[in-house]
């Protein structure tokens, strides 16, 4: 009966962690994701809404190079910090 609950525990877990968008697993139990730009386009600001990932994105200039963000959680206990890797593209 033990290794029955445990099993059922641990499917439990996988299809969570499975079933969930890239966004919730790296802000709910941690790991890493990474976010594209479109080619052209430079990153402003960066936020969550709930498990939504919002960016606040305008055209590079000229001068503008390619930058890569880390936008990262550092939680209270250490336990479970996402982080979301941003990547422009010129």
């Amino acid at each position: 009966m033990k290794k029955l609950f445990i099993f059922l525990i641990f499917l439990t877990f996988i299809n969570v962690m499975y079933s969930c968008t890239k966004n919730q697993n790296a802000k709910s139990y941690g790991g890493t994701a990474v976010l594209e730009l479109p080619k052209g386009q430079k990153l402003i600001n960066v936020t969550w809404k709930e498990s939504d990932l919002w960016y606040l994105i305008r055209p590079m200039n000229v001068s503008d190079t390619a930058i890569t963000y880390t936008f990262a959680e550092e939680s209270s206990y250490g336990v479970w910090e996402g982080k979301y890797i941003i990547k422009e593209q010129k």
